[in-house]
């Protein structure tokens, strides 16, 4: 039996945003405003306003900016030596070594929903935004882009399901360290860019002093996609084999945020453009969205886990199965 699958239309909410040439702005639904940064390359690279319903805040749960690696606290000090650590071992062989061990994806069999309750036990040593558990972070990031694309479901699972990589610290999957789980991503296998959060740390990693490493293209050739790109191993790597080899449904630009959501020094400063094809280009639009609800709705507000659970559901037995190898 041949079954057919629709896949959705990802682009017809996209492309119908109000763009105001007036304001030179991105109106999205809900009351975010992004101003349009078109860079040279011709796509958008979206900086977050907001009014009405949805509040960006201005400082994080520690009061501080987000994303400040450099504000004196106790939170801090836990984050600095995180990457530390990441930044010496996070290495071209052990990323390497890592996919070809978790892509077995032989640790565990059970659902989505099943693993983001998991998540509960789970706090990420390497945000300096947020201390709460991490599936109070899928839930507000899937409701605040929910109200503003209410009907790109694809999305909405998107961002319930982008951290559930994270249960790689829990025993059953290895309890493998914070600096291989969490934190900002970075390409191995060419030089390591100055935009890297405390990149001063890599003076450590032996790939830095590796001739075959350390100039800019590396081993890989301008244009080759970020596919393939050895990135540094944690939980969008791992969620994204976890996604693909278990036939999820949901679109490229699903796969590609998952993948990505944490590549920081692609998505915020432009490093590394000059790997990406075009399909990475195409899907850079939804992940540089994404981006600002991901960042941008952590906060100490809680969700109504168990009122808006029967819709995450729903969604879940849409585009993925019963069951999954982990």
């Amino acid at each position: 039996m041949t079954i057919l699958i629709e896949q959705p239309e990802i682009g017809s909410q996209l492309e119908h945003k109000n763009l105001s040439s007036k304001t030179n702005e991105l109106v999205l639904d809900c009351g975010f405003v992004v101003p349009k940064d078109v860079s040279n390359d011709g796509f958008v690279t979206p900086e977050l306003v907001s009014n009405n319903e949805f509040l960006a805040p201005e400082i994080n749960a520690f009061g501080h900016t987000f994303r400040d690696y450099d504000a004196e606290s106790e939170r801090q000090k836990t984050v600095e030596e995180f990457y530390r650590l990441n930044h010496i071992n996070q290495t071209y062989d052990y990323v390497k070594k890592m996919r070809e061990e978790y892509s077995k994806l032989n640790r565990a069999e059970m659902s989505i929903w099943e693993c983001c309750e998991l998540l509960n036990e789970v706090v990420d040593d390497s945000d300096p935004d947020l201390d709460e558990p991490q599936i109070e972070h899928l839930l507000q990031t899937a409701e605040a882009i929910r109200k503003d694309f209410p009907d790109e479901d694809w999305l909405h699972l998107t961002a319930l399901i982008h951290d559930l990589g994270k249960v790689l610290l829990l025993p059953v999957f290895g309890g493998l360290p914070q600096w291989a789980v969490v934190g900002d991503t970075h390409p191995l296998g060419c030089a390591f860019d100055e935009s890297i959060v405390h990149h001063k740390y890599f003076n450590e990693n032996p790939d830095y002093h590796n001739t075959s490493y350390n100039t800019k293209n590396g081993v890989y050739s301008e244009g080759c996609g970020l596919n393939n790109v050895m990135i540094s191993w944690g939980h969008d790597d791992y969620m994204y084999l976890v996604a693909k080899e278990n036939g999820t449904t949901l679109p490229p630009a699903a796969l590609f945020i998952i993948r990505y959501h944490s590549f920081y020094p692609l998505h915020r400063s432009g490093a590394y453009e000059h790997l990406m094809n075009k399909e990475d280009k195409d899907n850079m639009k939804w992940l540089k969205i994404f981006n600002k609800y991901d960042l941008y709705s952590k906060s100490k507000v809680r969700v109504d886990v168990e009122k808006v659970k029967p819709y995450y559901l729903s969604l879940i037995e849409k585009y993925f199965p019963e069951k999954l190898r982990w």
